[in-house]
């Protein structure tokens, strides 16, 4: 079983703790601390992975502590959390203790889980990357062989065929359209609801293309203020900005040959998207502080869950920039309206959480899977895939039945759908669910006569109900 990286929250609030721990607790181990000395405590005993850090502590702010962090114990990812927009002194505070993000209150649980895993996939990237380093000086062949084959490997990975849908699936022509757009140098912009899928369509298009063995960088565009934004993307230089410490190569220049993502480009100001649209117009960049320019080759792929056709007709984003990243605009339809990829999903997502948790957990009742081809998945792939990880997580026998499914699921057993086509024996389970519903419904929820008019012991009685996922409503 793999090991959950370890995340350290610290906040002298109980409440806050305890509501951290449970949005973090299903994908991390999670350790709390109310002080700075209680954290200390536990970074020299434990291997920590990761810093969440609120910036009002007592006696110190966080950024303060956290300069303390990066001289002690570098390795860990860390982040600030706070209920207001960052100074220019915590800014300041901010490069020097090299945090990854600053986070303002109040946080959606699903970006905050997003901000970690993307923290530790580059801290991962970092230490990768210093190590290719001392390789290169130590054995240039070895080395050149190694990245070589971690690009064909990378290549595999995120070729179109690995995108799973089904055949009559309206991604078919999703990924057509990717797949030949692919070896062009053309912007293309991803549009779709959160959770769709953009980031994975995005990396097979920068794999399958020409430019595929130089870099992949992601930037989300709305996690940042516009200066932080802007030396992330373009870099800046010592002294360009109060904090600006040293020179440091913005997100564009590493991707030089290669392909940058930018996710949810809707979100950035008027501002910034004037000094983006220059540097698509120029193919140059110039670095916070710098005076002279720098030319840069990189392809740009941009992903948004808003419609941004209406938001330059409101005048909230411009319409030459528009235009420049949307020289080829992709849809990716959300997952309601692609219901035959439920079925082809939740068994792959299955078998992937099933490995990783090292359970022997093989598939689906039928009731379950006419469960989840009848929710219209508000979440997208995403909430699919936790779904999958809690069912897994719950199960004790090799078939995931309805009652491991979250409430929000099960509450369908109350008014069950009828089964569109299918076995006959899916047409039977979802036939005797109607059944139980209405002769529950029609006395009250009262077991006995239940049981009596169908004929049933109250224990056989109790044992379709589990099948079936059967509660009774509050």
């Amino acid at each position: 079983m793999t090991k959950q990286p370890i995340i350290l929250v610290i906040d002298d609030e109980r409440q806050s703790q305890e509501a951290l721990r449970r949005v973090l607790g299903d994908d991390f181990q999670v350790l709390t601390a109310s002080s700075a000395a209680e954290a200390e405590t536990l970074l020299d005993q434990e291997m920590v992975h990761a810093i969440l850090c609120d910036q009002r502590m007592p006696g110190m702010q966080g950024v303060d502590f956290l300069r303390q962090v990066r001289e002690r114990w570098p390795d860990p990812v860390r982040m600030i959390i706070s209920g207001y927009t960052a100074s220019e002194d915590i800014i300041a505070g901010i490069n020097e203790a090299g945090i990854f993000q600053y986070i303002t209150k109040p946080w959606e649980p699903d970006d905050l889980i997003a901000t970690i895993r993307e923290g530790l996939r580059l801290q991962q990237l970092q230490n990768a990357a210093a190590q290719a380093s001392l390789d290169l000086k130590v054995a240039p062949a070895m080395l050149e062989s190694h990245v070589a084959k971690k690009t064909a490997k990378l290549k595999r990975a995120h070729h179109f065929d690995r995108i799973t849908h089904a055949a009559d699936s309206p991604l078919t022509e999703v990924i057509d359209l990717a797949s030949r757009v692919a070896a062009y140098d053309i912007s293309v912009l991803l549009t779709g609801e959160s959770g769709t899928g953009k980031e994975l369509l995005a990396r097979a298009i920068h794999y399958n293309s020409p430019r595929g063995d130089k870099p992949f960088v992601v930037e989300n565009c709305g996690a940042l203020p516009d200066q932080l934004l802007e030396a992330e993307l373009f870099g800046h230089k010592k002294g360009a900005f109060t904090g600006a410490y040293e020179d440091r190569i913005g997100l564009f220049e590493q991707a030089d040959g290669g392909t940058i993502f930018l996710d949810e480009i809707g979100e950035t100001s008027p501002a910034f998207q004037v000094k983006l649209l220059r540097v698509l117009q120029e193919g140059e960049i110039r670095p916070l502080g710098a005076r002279l320019t720098r030319k840069v080759d990189v392809r740009v792929i941009a992903a948004t869950n808003r419609n941004l056709e209406q938001e330059v007709h409101d005048k909230h984003f411009r319409r030459d920039l528009y235009y420049r990243l949307a020289a080829f605009p992709i849809h990716i339809p959300p997952l309601r309206e692609r219901p035959s990829d439920i079925a082809v999903l939740a068994n792959r997502l299955l078998a992937d959480t099933a490995r990783s948790f090292g359970k022997a957990v093989k598939g689906f009742a039928p009731v379950a899977m006419a469960r989840l081809q009848s929710y219209d998945w508000p979440g997208n792939v995403r909430e699919l895939m936790n779904e999958m990880q809690r069912m897994v997580a719950l199960a004790d026998g090799p078939v995931i039945g309805p009652e491991l499914m979250s409430p929000r699921l099960r509450q369908r057993a109350a008014q069950p759908h009828a089964v569109d086509g299918g076995t006959l024996r899916d047409q039977v389970d979802a036939l005797e669910a109607r059944i139980l519903s209405e002769c529950l419904h029609r006395h009250r929820w009262n077991i006995s006569h239940v049981a009596e008019e169908l004929g049933l012991s109250r224990v056989g009685l109790r044992a379709k109900l589990n099948r079936h996922g059967l509660e009774r409503p509050e």
